[in-house]
Order: structure tokens, then C-alpha cells, then sequence
């Protein structure tokens, strides 16, 4: 059976076994160290991390492969744009100009610019492996139960846990209704022209939206008939508690921001890396 996106698959190894809320802090942790700095050794050593991180979860390629296009998009989009509105922005923040090639005299390319971009690229690469660990690893209702334990409102416990079990309800959802839309005659291939498949995914999205309407409001009243709310407290069926390896993942990740706020701190003198006035080693 084709495995779908944010879809959650239980599995018995170390990240799996990880309490949820150890892996919100962590990601949290490591995304800091990733905004906070644009040292690029640093940002490519916690990118590495990432995907090692992602095969020890044993996490599947098929699962994250269109996320993983649609990231490459973003990113490469980002890097053109960025050079087209601010192509001699790494001169400024560098403060040397060393020169590579012309295109005009707006439109250079220098040694300094293409290491900020190539930062900033690492930066957003670095971060969405993270996030897609963070999803695909992590049993709603045990995330919720472990943030209730550090006296987050169970209430928004809740909602959290609701937000990460809808998501491959809706892209199934999405999928039933293009291929109920596509029997009546709707054509979605590359035969159309793209702003007609735009046009035509628009009969989509009506009927999802009112689909996702519809099962909010049955599952509202369906907590309301529970009374849900009414208590200050309640128990969690999947409450798991913290062991060494949550003590330890939380300790490592925040060792990792601590050591890249020292790096900016004594070693880069500032958020930026800039081997053009301190060298490259």
C-alpha cells in the first residue's frame, strides 16, 4: 500500500522511542541554532545531523520524496530571487568584494555573495528535514500527553494532536474527491494547459473545503456530547514518560545552540561567518 504524506507509522527504534515533547524541544533547538548563525560549517553540520537522524528513523524515501521536490523548488526559487533584489548584499555584510564575473554593473557575482546565498540556502535545507522527523516520527496522542505533562492546557494538547491526525486525512480526502472529479470528465493531466489545471483543481478544493467544515463540526459536537472541557484535568491513555534517551537528545541539541551562540559569540565576532577578514580555517 502506497504510504501517504505526514502519514504516522509506528516503528520500534530510538528516534521512534523519543517522548514527544523531547522531540519538539529538540527541533526547536536545533532549528535556533540553525536561525541564529550564518556560519555555514555550522549550518552543514546540523543538516548532516538531519538526515542521519532521518535514517536511523528508518523513515522511507516515498514518504518525504514530495516534500523533498517541492522543498528543492522553494529553495532554488529563493536563491534566484535573492540574487535578483540584492545581488551585492554579501558585499555589504562581508565588507570585502572579491570579484568572480560581470553580467553588468548592477548584476555581479562576487565570492562573498555566493557565500551568503549558499548559507541561506543551508539554512532553510537544514530545517525541513527536522520538521519532516518531527511530524512523521511522532504518535499525536502520545505529543499531546507528554506537552500536558509540562503543564501545557489540555486543551491545546488536543488541538495539536486533532492538527497532526487531519493532515493525511485531508490529502486522502483530496485525493477521493480528484478522483471522483476526474471520472465526471475533469482533466488534471499535462495534456491541459497549466491555467486550465489550475482552473480545474479549484473544483477540488470547493468540495474539500466543505468536506473539512463538515467533519470539524461532527467532531465538535462529538466532544461536546463528551464534555470535553468541563474538568480541569484529565488522564492520557498514551502518556509515555521521559527515559535517558529524551535527557540525552534534549541535552545534545541544546549543547549544539549553546556552542553555536558561543561560536558567534568569541570565534565569529557576530552572526556571520566571514572568512574574507578572519580566513577560512
Amino acid at each position: 500500500m502506497k504510504t501517504k504524506l505526514f502519514d504516522y507509522i509506528e516503528r520500534d527504534n530510538f528516534v521512534y522511542n523519543l517522548s514527544g515533547v523531547t522531540k519538539l524541544l529538540c527541533f526547536l533547538l536545533l532549528s535556533f541554532a540553525v536561525m541564529l548563525t550564518y556560519d555555514i560549517r555550522s549550518v552543514i553540520l546540523i543538516l548532516v545531523f538531519s538526515f542521519v537522524m532521518l535514517h536511523i528513523s528508518g523513515i522511507k524515501l516515498r514518504q518525504v520524496k514530495l516534500m523533498m521536490y517541492y522543498t528543492l523548488v522553494f529553495l532554488v526559487l529563493n536563491f534566484a530571487l535573492t540574487y535578483l533584489f540584492a545581488p551585492q548584499y554579501g558585499v555589504e555584510i562581508y565588507g570585502t568584494k572579491h570579484l568572480l564575473f560581470t553580467f553588468n554593473a548592477r548584476y555581479i557575482v562576487t565570492q562573498e555573495q555566493l557565500l551568503y546565498q549558499m548559507t541561506k540556502f543551508f539554512k532553510y535545507a537544514a530545517v525541513i528535514p527536522l520538521g519532516m522527523l518531527f511530524l512523521l516520527t511522532t504518535n499525536p496522542s502520545e505529543f499531546a500527553a507528554s506537552l500536558n505533562s509540562i503543564k501545557v492546557s489540555y486543551k491545546l494538547c488536543y488541538a495539536f494532536a486533532l492538527t497532526l491526525r487531519y493532515f493525511p486525512d485531508i490529502i486522502t480526502e483530496y485525493h477521493e474527491i480528484a478522483l471522483a472529479q476526474q471520472s465526471r470528465g475533469l482533466d488534471l493531466s499535462k495534456k491541459e494547459k497549466v491555467s486550465t489545471r489550475v482552473s480545474n483543481t479549484f473544483h477540488i478544493m470547493v468540495p474539500l473545503i466543505f468536506s473539512v467544515l463538515n467533519r470539524v463540526e461532527i467532531i465538535s459536537n462529538a466532544m461536546d456530547l463528551r464534555g470535553f472541557g468541563k474538568n480541569k484535568k484529565r488522564t492520557w491513555y498514551a502518556k509515555r514518560p521521559l527515559k535517558t534517551g529524551d535527557i540525552v537528545s534534549v541535552s545534545v541539541c541544546a549543547a549544539v545552540l549553546i556552542g553555536t551562540l558561543l561560536m558567534a559569540a568569541f570565534v565569529n565576532h557576530g552572526r556571520f561567518w566571514n572568512p574574507f577578514v578572519y580566513g577560512w580555517f
